[in-house]
């Protein structure tokens, strides 16, 4: 029990953290509590979770996504346009999504192939990706979707908003996806040994493009909530929305260099960031002191990160 403790004690930290927190914003303003803000908290951060379970994924694999925010965007804005072309709208979405999941499987693609750092081409693929949506829309949102559609985004399953009942079902799928099956278990040893798997006889190409699949499908996902919230496909939607996802993976626990993943750090990471954006916007604090915030935040978590796999690897 007390080996278990430790594993996970980033998630109990997190959760410490939330506790404190939302008592702390209790005292202070008189509407944390309102079922109303309970509801924005959640509504706010539903794509901020599907995009951090995709990230999750991707940086256990010993990779990062820095494309993900311009590939919502570009996934989006076809979808966007296959609705305005009169297309279904589950059709529509599901172009947006399959668009997505290319979009991440081309990123795959040109590391495996190319060798190189997936910081390097996901910056790349970042500029190509936002470029061409910004070429498309000669850098005019795309708006005016049809009702069927919104209601994707904003309407309710089974009593709950749709991107949180989402997000929560993504969730619930992901933990014996990593780990109890065998991808799981093949995306970990990406990160930590891609030498021996390669040696054991598994095809690392199909682990490495899959992950970034998933993880461009959960950004389209991302986004498809998104446009049918705001009835509108910019293209300019997502930017540094990567930067969100790592932050919340690696407050969660998951490593850097990749090897292994906590998933449920990850999950209440997502929700501490919420509580604390969602607190400093009660609390008044101007959006350019939240910016700086979530910069401090992220840099605490890389240095303890970081200092976490030093100790780990001289224990």
């Amino acid at each position: 029990m007390k080996a278990w403790f430790s594993r996970h004690a980033s998630v109990w930290i997190l959760v410490g953290f939330c506790l404190c927190m939302a008592g702390f914003l209790s005292i202070r303003t008189g509407s944390f509590f309102s079922v109303k803000n309970v509801v924005n908290i959640l509504e706010a951060n539903s794509y901020r979770m599907i995009l951090a379970i995709g990230m999750t994924f991707v940086i256990a694999a010993g990779a990062i996504d820095l494309s993900v925010g311009s590939i919502l965007s570009l996934s989006a804005i076809c979808m966007a346009m296959a609705l305005h072309a009169g297309w279904p709208v589950a059709l529509a979405v599901a172009a947006g999504l399959l668009a997505g999941a290319l979009l991440g499987a081309v990123n795959g693609l040109l590391i495996q192939l190319t060798r190189i750092n997936a910081l390097i081409i996901t910056l790349a693929t970042s500029f190509l990706y936002r470029g061409l949506s910004l070429i498309v829309t000669l850098g005019t949102p795309v708006t005016k979707f049809p009702q069927s559609f919104r209601n994707f985004g904003c309407g309710d399953i089974l009593g709950i908003e749709s991107g949180v009942f989402m997000a929560l079902i993504l969730l619930a799928l992901a933990f014996p996806l990593l780990y109890g099956m065998r991808f799981g278990h093949y995306l970990t040893a990406l990160g930590s040994n891609p030498q021996a798997l390669q040696r054991s006889g598994v095809r690392s190409i199909f682990y490495r493009v899959g992950c970034f699949a998933a993880m461009g499908l959960l950004a389209a996902l991302a986004g498809v909530i998104i446009t049918a919230r705001l009835n509108s496909a910019e293209p300019n939607a997502g930017l540094d929305m990567e930067m969100d996802a790592i932050t919340a993976v690696i407050m969660g626990g998951t490593p850097l260099s990749g090897g292994s993943a906590e998933l449920a750090g990850t999950a209440a990471a997502v929700f501490l960031l919420g509580l604390i954006r969602n607190g400093l916007t009660l609390l008044s604090v101007s959006s350019y002191y939240q910016q700086f915030i979530t910069g401090g935040i992220l840099l605490c978590a890389v240095i303890a990160a970081e200092l976490r796999e030093r100790r780990r690897r001289c224990a």
